[in-house]
């Protein structure tokens, strides 16, 4: 039998609610709305009634600052309400914790959880702007709009997947039947590596393609894991400011320097990254450098004094870019930016003391109504991408904060 729960901050501590308010008054220009309520909603399965009554305020809530109500929460007719969950597969970290802290305090098998957040909009709110509210408070790339009902069971039915599909006819199509599977699927890749990947399945395996293949292909090759707007050849650069003329063209003796006698690789966003170590190696002042094949990563040989005496030791530096994922689901993007970058010092059994993100977005404080089509909002991917990053920082023990600085 499935249990429900609500948990609601109390006056005083609801800060969330309280931003969340200011938000979509400033943000959303929405006026009538008068207030906002959030509810921690938790429905928990195999759990005993004892287990559920001694959780109600050590886990679910805390009495100093929650209100918690079980199975119903006393709704207004007049109220506008909407529910977020996570999409199946989707983590879902809040229910994750539950789970395990409800196994700590009963022992035995671990319950079954599920969290969602309940929106409740007070004032004069039309069905439009409930609608905006909504497409902002809702990425679809990782959350949906969850129902309002309790579920009859937690347990999640799976289908028996059908058996992988061949692309019947991919090496032999046409440019123009090529552009309309593209389409269609919507890849990640570049128009052009589809045609390479058709030219390799015709003349290498002779065959036609499974849709898995493609998609796993598609996936290495996303900016995520081939760095592909980090490697974009720029051909063509209008830049305006002056600052950044003068770096430019730094940049570009620097390449004269790195480059001599041998030809220079393309500019790209990657190139001009690294420039500055590969001048420097250049002119002979890493001698110290542990040389390896990384572009992303360096040591550097050190002597260090430990109890007196001099020890040999590495400081690693690990560079990592989440630039899509950052900007279709951003809480998750800086994380794992954060985690990858962390992660590889770590298996190399290096203390990690200090780690740096920058976040490339626009101007935070433009109206939703400025947002590029089919894009996140400036704000939101703001905000979501620093508590993500200081979410990971925080958990693994990096003490993490975050700040925000606008360029002109």
């Amino acid at each position: 039998m499935v249990k429900r729960i609500y948990v609601k901050k109390k006056d005083g501590f609801n800060v969330e609610a309280k931003e969340l308010l200011n938000d979509i008054k400033e943000n959303l220009r929405i006026i009538s709305l008068q207030d906002v309520i959030i509810l921690n909603r938790y429905d928990v399965e195999n759990i005993t009634e004892e287990t559920f009554e001694e959780a109600k305020t050590t886990v679910f809530s805390e009495p100093q600052v929650d209100e918690y109500y079980v199975e119903k929460y006393p709704f207004n007719k007049e109220d506008k309400i909407f529910g977020v969950e996570f999409l199946p597969g989707q983590f879902d970290q809040r229910a994750q914790a539950l789970e395990e802290c409800l196994q700590i305090l009963a022992g035995g098998n671990r319950p079954s959880a599920k969290s969602a957040k309940i929106y409740i909009l007070k004032g004069n709110v039309s069905k439009q702007e409930v609608e905006k509210i909504k497409n902002y408070m809702i990425n679809k790339v990782d959350s949906r709009e969850c129902s309002l009902e309790k579920p009859e069971t937690l347990e999640q039915k799976l289908e028996m997947p059908e058996d992988v599909a061949v692309i019947d006819g991919f090496i032999k199509m046409t440019k123009q039947d090529s552009e309309k599977f593209y389409q269609k699927y919507g890849f990640a890749m570049d128009f052009a590596d589809l045609q390479f990947c058709q030219n390799y399945f015709r003349d290498v395996e002779k065959r036609d393609p499974t849709i898995t293949e493609m998609k796993m292909i598609d996936t290495y090759w996303s900016d995520h894991c081939r760095h592909t707007t980090f490697l974009t050849k720029l051909e063509v650069l209008d830049i305006k400011w002056d600052l950044l003329k003068r770096v430019y063209e730094d940049y570009l003796k620097a390449r004269d320097i790195v480059s001599e006698n041998r030809k220079a690789k393309d500019i790209c966003l990657m190139d001009i990254a690294t420039i500055a170590a590969k001048e420097l190696k250049k002119e002979g002042y890493l001698k110290e450098l542990d040389e390896s094949e990384e572009i992303n990563a360096c040591s550097i040989k050190a002597e260090i004094l430990v109890d007196g005496k001099p020890e040999e030791y590495l400081i690693m530096f690990k560079n990592e870019t989440h630039n899509h994922p950052t900007e279709i689901e951003p809480f998750g993007g800086a994380a794992t930016c954060l985690g990858g970058a962390i992660r590889d010092p770590l298996s190399g059994r290096v203390y990690v003391y200090q780690a740096m993100r920058v976040t490339g977005c626009g101007d935070p404080r433009k109206s939703v109504e400025e947002t590029l089509p089919n894009k996140l909002p400036q704000r939101k991917l703001t905000n979501e991408a620093a508590r993500g990053y200081s979410s990971y920082g925080n958990q693994i023990g990096l003490a993490t904060r975050t700040s925000s600085r606008n360029l002109p």
